[in-house]
């Protein structure tokens, strides 16, 4: 995934900048204030995945994608008028499975709940994507797309795409958006995939659009009666970028070593977090 999202990742001085005026507008506005030292973590995690993802070497998602285009079935040529919304489209389905194996398969929850662990939801949460892409690689969801002969650039820039619109979606000052719930994602569907509420947990995947979620079963509306909270199930109280983005990965470990059969093992790292 880190190879597939190096243009995304050109775009963030200005998601930082967007952050910051969020941060100041909501500092003026509220009581309460601004929670800047989550705000000055999630850059610290930005500024590494930065330095990570310009390391030499690819991850095996990157191979398999390579592998995969080289024995594609057909050749997709990205000049046809419909190449890229299908394209958008049929990433936009495999995104929905990934980010449902985020969270359902302890390997790839390790690098997810990076994502998922500031107590706050605003725009700087949008860009705490942690430092494991290599390791987890979920990335190897989209080779489907390039064995049907799409081109690996045109798959990162899909992804790319797809990561560049949901930015805003990490915002609780964009209210309910109508007729657009039914099938675009929205702030308000997204903050119910943040929140750590009971209802909300594991719910609300989509990226681009919200369809697959209600074709699938995993759609929840935001309620007025059951306001989110945000974070983890278990909140991690540091804001040291290094500690955000390893304790996914302490976590899967303590549980790997405390598994006292082989199955417990399996389901340690293969099963859902907190399932040994």
């Amino acid at each position: 995934m880190a190879a597939l999202i190096r243009p995304f990742m050109f775009l963030l001085p200005v998601f930082v900048m967007l952050a910051a005026l969020e941060g100041w507008y909501l500092q003026r506005k509220h009581a309460q204030g601004y929670d800047w030292r989550s705000y000055f973590a999630s850059l610290g995690d930005a500024m590494g995945r930065a330095v990570i993802t310009r390391l030499p070497g690819i991850g095996i998602a990157g191979l398999a994608l390579g592998i995969a285009h080289r024995y594609r079935i057909t050749d997709i040529s990205m000049h046809h008028a419909w190449a890229w919304p299908l394209l958008l489209l049929l990433q936009d389905f495999l995104y929905y499975w990934m980010h449902r194996a985020d969270h359902r398969v302890h390997w790839f929850w390790a690098t997810h709940c990076v994502h998922h662990s500031s107590n706050s939801f605003n725009l700087s949460s949008a860009y705490r994507l942690g430092w494991t892409a290599r390791i987890s690689n979920g990335a190897l969801f989209f080779t489907p797309l390039a064995l049907l002969g799409f081109p690996v650039s045109a798959i990162g820039v899909a992804v790319s795409l797809n990561l560049l619109y949901q930015f805003w979606l990490h915002t609780e000052l964009v209210p309910r958006l109508g007729p657009l719930e039914w099938i675009f994602n929205t702030p308000a569907h997204h903050r119910v995939h943040h929140a750590s509420n009971a209802a909300y947990i594991d719910k609300n995947y989509g990226g681009i659009l919200i369809i697959f979620d209600r074709m699938f079963g995993t759609f929840v509306a935001e309620r007025a009666d059951d306001p989110c909270r945000y974070g983890l199930v278990h909140p991690i109280a540091s804001n040291n970028p290094l500690k955000i983005a390893f304790h996914g990965w302490l976590g899967l470990w303590q549980s790997l070593r405390h598994a006292t059969s082989w199955r417990g093992r399996w389901l340690a790292v293969f099963g859902p977090p907190g399932a040994s």
